[in-house]
């Protein structure tokens, strides 16, 4: 049997054990920085402090667990959905070892304090053209698959895969121009101001189409998929790309409310952000109605309870986002832990709940098994994490409001109210309740990596998946 006539498995296969091992990884930081803000004595030295391993966390959240995790869907996804094996194997092992690459590099330099403080984009420029190389290949393979494909429809998920691709191509590449001046060390191709309004176009957009978009592709093939049944309304999902995919692109500037930026920007942010409200709720109307005459799966289907519940957070948080971004509330909210709160409710309830489900849905058929070690256990996973991000969100909304309303408290004088460390101290519970939350979700993830390994242990990989005949097989 021709090789051409098989799928791809083994970088879907190692895609997705990396996002089980730095998902615990990244959940592990998350937990320290969070016990460094109760317990400042745990900043035991300059390359474990606070500062050093925050901006590693959010690299290993966001791109090493989440960034794995799109790899994986996007390459078994746009496989099945075409009926062509990946474009070539050769550039998608490059992508996934130039990617590992990248972490491990990430996990060895911003400890060291080599930063752009970029948010989101914190990586030196050696690292930074890494990623771009991985990037390009990755675009490669996976719009050369489109292009072989046997299929002549080009399914939705396949749209918001391509549409992430793209977006963060042009996103890094501009954000991270920049000037070397050693071999660790670079100066901003931009300015002042417009190098804050350059940063959060690319910042807000890479939670737009990395953390958003690529995660609506997973929900498009993965919900329908465990439900056994049609997306709700495929009408409709096409009118939800385009109205997110234009829409996203105008929101950054709500992030520099009340600064340097023109006011004209700041309101034009916010008027887009407002708009971003319709078709995120399209989208996840759209997911959740597909369990239309299916809702008794959820009593007894783990897998589809975590695809649903992350729909649920994904509804949530993009109804807070474009609420934070009008000028009032922002007023209340600006770099409070309201913010943290609003992060959190679509990192961990949206992205990490989506992809969650959507591991636990490949790794039993990447590995020759009917379904997971223990059905059980991915129970118990879905109702630790579940009350983990409940308790991490809830306890940052109220902190983040309390410290809003502290820090603009003023007494009939007009002297402040409350002293800025009477306002730390009054955060010291809630740090309390995120811990346990961190803890929770990070349990969660050590349960999963139990059960996965259990899952794969002995088993044979399952590399060669026959593609059907495109005239027998249906969509």
């Amino acid at each position: 049997m021709s090789d051409q006539t098989m799928y791809n498995y083994k970088v879907v296969r190692q895609f997705s054990i990396m996002t089980v091992v730095w998902g615990v990884v990244g959940m592990l930081v998350g937990v320290i920085i969070a016990a460094q803000l109760i317990w400042p004595e745990l900043n035991l030295a300059p390359w474990l402090a606070y500062g050093r391993l925050r901006p590693l966390h959010t690299n290993a959240v966001v791109f090493a667990f989440g960034g794995s995790a799109l790899f994986a869907t996007s390459y078994y996804v746009v496989q099945r959905t075409c009926h062509a094996r990946l474009f070539s194997d050769a550039l998608a092992a490059f992508t996934f070892w130039g990617w590992q690459a990248v972490i491990v590099l990430a996990a060895i330099t911003l400890p060291l304090g080599y930063t752009t403080s970029k948010e989101y984009a914190e990586l030196e420029w050696p690292i930074d053209i890494l990623i771009t190389l991985v990037w390009v290949a990755y675009a490669v393979v996976f719009f050369g698959t489109l292009a072989r494909r046997r299929i002549p429809h080009i399914y939705v998920a396949n749209w918001f895969f391509g549409a992430y691709i793209l977006t963060i191509a042009l996103l890094h590449v501009v954000n991270s121009a920049e000037i070397p001046v050693t071999l660790w060390k670079s100066y901003s191709a931009y300015s002042g101001v417009q190098d804050a309004m350059v940063q959060w176009w690319y910042g807000h957009n890479a939670v737009g189409f990395f953390l958003t978009a690529g995660f609506l592709g997973i929900m498009y093939y993965f919900i329908p998929k465990q439900a056994e049944r049609p997306i709700y309304s495929y009408r409709l999902s096409v009118v939800h790309f385009w109205a997110l995919i234009f829409t996203y692109m105008w929101a950054g500037p709500h992030h520099l409310h009340y600064t340097a930026l023109p006011d004209w920007a700041q309101s034009l942010g916010m008027v887009f952000s407002l708009i971003l409200l319709a078709p995120s709720w399209g989208g996840m109307i759209n997911g959740i109605m597909t369990l239309s005459g299916a809702w008794h799966k959820l009593r007894t289907d783990p897998i589809l309870k975590f695809l649903i519940t992350s729909l649920s957070f994904y509804g949530m948080s993009t109804f807070e986002g474009p609420m934070m971004s009008i000028k009032t509330v922002n007023a209340l909210s600006h770099y409070t832990d309201w913010t943290i709160g609003h992060v959190h409710s679509g990192a961990l309830g949206w992205v990490a709940m989506v992809s969650i489900g959507a591991i636990y849905y490949l790794i039993p058929r990447l590995f020759g098994r009917g379904e997971m070690h223990s059905m059980k256990l991915v129970t118990t996973h879905f109702w630790v994490a579940t009350v983990g991000v409940v308790l991490y969100i809830a306890a940052m909304w109220i902190a983040g409001v309390m410290q809003g309303l502290m820090w603009r408290a003023v007494n009939p004088d007009g002297t402040l109210t409350y002293s800025f460390a009477e306002a730390v101290k009054a955060m010291y519970p809630y740090y309390m309740v995120r811990l346990l939350g961190g803890v929770l979700f990070l349990s969660g993830m050590l349960i999963m990596a139990y059960n996965v390994w259990k899952t794969v242990a002995g088993q044979k990989a399952v590399d060669d998946a026959r593609i059907p005949d495109v005239k027998l097989a249906h969509a």
